[in-house]
């Protein structure tokens, strides 16, 4: 479940551009920069989840540069082109979302950014030391809420319930060290405005933990729970009505691209 492993990812094809950042802890991250309508637009940075890579994020960063917005898209230390590592759930992760965060609010001459989270990502949004990014507008997409609830969820979608209430102890008793503090109880400490997306068919992420996750939020916040879809199909969602509700929850909190 740590193990980190590369995975292909096509080059950029211009305007778009391959980049590498450079993290705290002095890893490469590779990602793929989308130019906005300038180099002043407010920008939306995307962050995919656990095993996928940039690629997974590329439709909704080409879709939003479609409406002027600057994009970034990273591979996460552990996935894609990125440098190899541990994967942490987050902990870790999170110093690669600073450094993209911090690389792409450069580029836009401190422009507005909003920041999309996807599972891992949502969780890389989020822990870490720094504590959440600092973002103008933040979308959690199936974000679990703690890691012992992550880590039974998918013991009980392979082996039951039962099975998972007896094993999760033994690997989740460690992962306070491993792993850090939890996503629920960092959203608290982000200011901003939330739009929570989560599945009602979702058995990794159930819907009362993303419920939970709503619930967490101090500032302005929404909650769109999806009919139809698990918890892999929350980060692949490119409907009309998706696009709706996020285009205008970015426009309302970012601003226009003009």
């Amino acid at each position: 479940m740590t193990r980190g492993e590369p995975s292909v990812v096509s080059a950029a094809e211009p305007p778009a551009q391959d980049i590498t950042i450079r993290t705290q802890d002095g890893l490469s991250i590779a990602g793929t920069f989308r130019p906005g309508r300038s180099d002043h637009s407010p920008a939306v940075l995307l962050l995919h989840g656990v095993g996928a890579s940039r690629k997974a994020t590329a439709p909704s960063a080409i879709w939003f540069a479609s409406l002027g917005y600057a994009t970034l898209t990273i591979d996460f230390r552990g996935h894609g082109q990125s440098d190899m590592a541990m994967r942490t759930f987050g902990l870790h992760e999170a110093m690669d979302a600073r450094a993209a965060f911090m690389w792409l609010k450069r580029q836009q001459h401190d422009a507005r950014v909003g920041v999309i989270g996807v599972s891992l990502g949502g969780a890389a949004s989020l822990i870490g030391e720094a504590g959440p990014l600092p973002a103008e507008a933040l979308v959690l997409q199936a974000v679990y809420p703690d890691i012992r609830h992550a880590i039974r969820n998918r013991i009980a979608e392979r082996l039951a319930m039962r099975p998972a209430y007896l094993l999760e102890p033994l690997l989740s008793f460690q992962a306070p060290i491993r792993f850090g503090v939890w996503p629920l109880e960092a959203l608290r400490h982000y200011a901003g405005p939330v739009l929570v997306i989560g599945g009602l068919q979702d058995r990794s992420t159930p819907p009362d933990e993303t419920r939970a996750m709503f619930d967490a939020a101090t500032g302005k916040r929404e909650l769109w729970l999806v009919a139809e879809g698990g918890h892999s199909a929350m980060g692949d969602i490119a409907s009309d009505e998706y696009r709706g509700r996020v285009g205008n929850f970015l426009r309302d909190n970012l601003g226009a691209p003009n």
